[in-house]
């Protein structure tokens, strides 16, 4: 990366004098139809990524180099590219944004990377393609040029990559070089994924349904994990190459919120479990003092803790934290064998009582290790999952009551086993709205740019409810109650409107929320749990949430607007 560090300025110019339809020729009968969503990886000066842009694809692209970067954004602006600071092998930054992509888009980059790193990548760049995609890698061949850190990248090695990954060869081209260099040709090579590319959803498959259970632990471990997926995209890191961590604290509150309505209303979770008889082992005193102090809602991040509430919360996440350890991640185990899960208590010994709940408390207890193919699975496919867990969940339930001599009523499972979200509030963003007003500043839609009144004035969530249920501040905007209530209504913003959107809300978040000392860390706790890649600055945020979009134009399909 050196390299290009030192010379971005005599090769930025250079790529982009040279169209992509020369240079690319041979991808063009095998691209997807946009709005397909692609990821160019070391997308260099940009050309490609504006290419792809400008045809109405959605782009991510990573671009390790800053001085390549900052040129692409500058000389390519477009309001459907979302830039990331990111590379391979392990492409982390991409990873975390839980995306997956109909074509991936690799142009003379896979031969920087050193044989040992090549079978990493190339399974890390599967593990990102949707079903029936593409990846599309060019490969130099000619004099080595030691600068650049160029290695040789044989035919016979491409070929093992796609069998040991599941990838077909689609086509393979030699061109000559585009520079007019005779000692210089490219192969492009394009694989094609057959599949879901995961290996994940037969062994969920196989737990949810096959595996032998003595309770209902397995499928609450796998609706928790779910949920994380889901709620808390942003929280996991990478431990391994195929491994992510999250909080192993983060894990045992949503156990708890999982169980806690299901256990208010004794449905039974093992044969001979029920109220009065046999208990649950994380089912102890704090516990029950927990379900009569609060709402199975009030368990997430953000929510304060009263000094009654704090203690109790504690004792039970610590015995909730080692029931999960020693039961259900002890039996949750691959077909051939060996625990699919691991939990890893922390060292010390005791955690200071927090006054709210938060990703920091949560991860002092430990990390919770998933595959990475799980872990996307669930970023992915939750939505399809979540509903055959309760079901087996259910099952079970009717079942242990049958053998206890008790109907239990189907209408009343199914309501136990919705996930109960955080109530739809907007009163921070309102009163936020009222004390602007109130002191003579000017309130602006974010959408069209009006001048708002009280009288005219709706408190919007940009990404709808409808599509993802977030009260989050930073997805908390006004707007003008016409445009609300008859033009957005309940869809989702596209790239090009959020992005001349941007500086409008940039400017409601900056005197809203991280102008007022109560809302401040509140916003980036909420913006650092929910959303992808989230450092200390407010463009990150918008940034995050064009990746949040995407993800969820992806699993979703919504109505765009």
């Amino acid at each position: 990366m050196s390299f290009y560090s030192t010379h971005f300025a005599r090769l930025a110019p250079l790529y982009d004098a040279i169209p992509f339809e020369r240079i690319h020729a041979p991808l063009l009968n095998w691209l997807p139809y946009p709005p397909a969503q692609v990821l160019d990886v070391g997308a260099g000066s940009g050309r490609d990524a504006a290419w792809f842009a400008a045809k109405g694809y959605e782009v991510v692209a990573a671009e390790p180099v800053k001085e390549m970067r900052d040129h692409a954004q500058t000389t390519h602006p477009h309001p459907n590219i979302r830039w990331m600071a990111d590379s391979l092998p392990a492409l982390s930054e991409v990873t975390a944004a839980g995306l997956t992509f109909d074509l991936i888009h690799l142009s003379a980059v896979f031969m920087h990377l050193p044989k040992p790193d090549r079978d990493r990548a190339f399974r890390k760049l599967t593990l990102l393609l949707k079903p029936g995609g593409r990846l599309h890698i060019t490969l130099r061949d000619g004099p080595s040029e030691p600068e650049r850190g160029l290695h040789e990248v044989p035919d016979a090695e491409m070929e093992a990559l796609a069998r040991a990954h599941g990838a077909l060869i689609a086509f393979t081209h030699t061109a000559p070089d585009a520079m007019d260099r005779p000692e210089v040709s490219w192969r492009h090579v394009l694989f094609r994924l057959p599949d879901d590319g995961l290996g994940a959803m037969p062994l969920l498959r196989s737990i949810i349904l096959n595996d032998d259970k003595a309770s209902t632990y397995k499928l609450a471990l796998l609706r928790t994990i779910g949920r994380v997926a889901n709620d808390s995209m942003a929280v996991s890191r990478d431990v391994a190459d195929d491994k992510v961590a999250v909080p192993l604290g983060l894990v045992a509150l949503y156990w708890l919120r999982a169980f806690m309505p299901l256990l208010k209303r004794d449905f039974p979770q093992s044969p001979r479990n029920r109220r009065g008889g046999e208990r649950l082992g994380f089912v102890k005193a704090d516990f029950e003092a927990l379900m009569a102090l609060v709402s199975e809602k009030d368990l997430r991040i953000g929510t304060p803790l009263s000094s009654t509430i704090a203690p109790v919360l504690h004792r039970a996440l610590k015995v909730a934290a080692d029931v999960i350890r020693t039961m259900p991640v002890q039996y949750t185990t691959y077909p051939q064998g060996g625990p699919v899960f691991a939990a890893i208590p922390a060292r010390t010994a005791s955690n200071p009582l927090p006054a709210s709940i938060t990703l920091e408390y949560l991860s002092a207890f430990g990390d919770f290790i998933i595959p990475q193919p799980l872990w996307l699975a669930f970023q992915r496919f939750n939505v399809w999952i979540d509903p055959t867990l309760c079901a087996e969940w259910a099952r079970m339930m009717q079942a242990y009551a049958q053998g206890q001599g008790r109907t239990l009523d189907v209408v009343d499972l199914q309501l136990a086993l919705e996930w109960n979200d955080p109530d739809r509030d907007v009163a921070a963003a309102r009163s936020r709205v009222d004390a602007l007003l109130a002191s003579a500043q000017s309130v602006h839609c974010v959408w069209s740019g009006k001048r708002l009144y009280a009288s005219d004035l709706d408190i919007d969530h940009c990404i709808p409810w409808s599509a993802w249920p977030c009260g989050d501040l930073w997805n908390l905007m006004p707007a003008d109650r016409r445009v609300n209530q008859h033009q957005k209504r309940d869809r989702l913003p596209s790239a090009e409107r959020l992005h001349h959107a941007q500086d409008r809300i940039l400017d409601w978040w900056h005197r809203a929320y991280l102008a007022d000392g109560g809302l401040h860390k509140r916003f980036w706790q909420e913006a650092g749990t929910t959303l992808p890649g989230v450092t200390d600055s407010l463009p990150d945020v918008i940034d995050a949430m064009q990746l949040q979009r995407l993800r969820i134009v992806r699993v979703q399909m919504p109505k765009e607007w």
